[in-house]
C-alpha cells in the first residue's frame, strides 16, 4: 500500500483515525530536532495537538526539504517531480518503522485496547478480534497459535518489568483507558503490533 494508506489504515483500525474533510496541513508526531539535523536552520517543528494527531495522511504538512520520514520509508513521492508510478520496496526500515515509530506503537496500543474490551474475556476471542480488525479476516489455526504464543511471551516479560511494560504503554499522546489491566493492555499491544508488521497488514494485493 502506499505510505499514506498504510498509516491511515493503522489509525483507523486503531479507532483513531479524526476523518474531517478538509482544512489546513497538520503536524503529526515526528522525532524530535529531525528539521534542524536535515536543513541545519533553526526551524522548530511544532507537533499538532487533540485530533490534528490522526487526521488523514493527505493534511500531512510536508516540507520539501525535510520531507516527514515515515512517508520516505515507504516510498512517497519527494514530490519534486511528477510521478506516475509508486515505486515498490520493501526494506528493513519499514519494519522498524512499523516497530518503533510513535504512531504505530500508539495504533497497537489501542488495537490491544480493542482486543480486551471488544473481545470478551476468553483470550483466544481476543486473539481472534484482534486479526479480523486487522486482516479483515479470521485467523487460521496455526495463525492462532503464534499469536498465542506471542501474548504468553509478552505477558511473562511485561509481567516482570513493569517500568519497561509502562515505557512501552507511554508513546502517543492519548493515554489507554483506565480500566483495562496494564501488562494484559501491553501483551495484547504487542500482539497487535506484530499484525500490523504482517505482509498482509501492509501490502495491497
Amino acid at each position: 500500500m502506499a505510505a499514506e494508506m498504510v498509516r491511515d489504515a493503522a489509525l483507523f483500525e486503531a479507532g483513531l483515525l479524526h476523518e474531517e474533510l478538509g482544512g489546513p496541513s497538520v503536524k503529526p508526531y515526528q522525532p524530535d530536532g529531525l528539521w534542524k539535523e536535515v536543513i541545519m536552520q533553526d526551524f522548530d517543528y511544532v507537533q499538532a495537538k487533540g485530533t490534528d494527531l490522526y487526521r488523514r495522511s493527505l493534511y500531512t504538512f510536508w516540507k520539501r526539504t525535510a520531507a516527514p520520514p515515515m512517508m520516505m520509508n515507504f516510498d512517497a513521492s519527494q514530490r519534486e517531480a511528477c510521478m506516475v508510478r509508486e515505486n515498490r520496496t520493501n526494506t528493513p526500515l519499514q519494519a522498524l518503522n512499523l516497530m518503533n515509530d510513535v504512531t504505530f506503537l500508539e495504533a497497537a496500543r489501542f488495537i490491544g485496547q480493542r482486543m480486551m474490551l471488544e473481545g470478551g474475556s476468553v483470550r483466544d476471542d481476543r486473539l481472534r478480534h484482534g486479526f479480523r480488525i486487522v486482516m479483515g479476516r479470521g485467523p487460521s489455526e496455526k495463525e492462532l497459535g503464534v499469536l498465542r504464543g506471542s501474548l504468553s511471551y509478552h505477558l511473562d516479560h511485561f509481567a516482570s518489568l513493569a517500568a519497561e511494560r509502562e515505557e512501552y504503554l507511554s508513546y502517543g499522546d492519548t493515554p489507554a483507558a483506565k480500566n483495562v489491566d496494564r501488562t494484559e493492555l501491553a501483551g495484547y499491544a504487542a500482539v497487535a503490533s506484530l499484525l500490523l508488521n504482517t505482509d498482509e497488514a501492509i501490502t495491497k494485493e
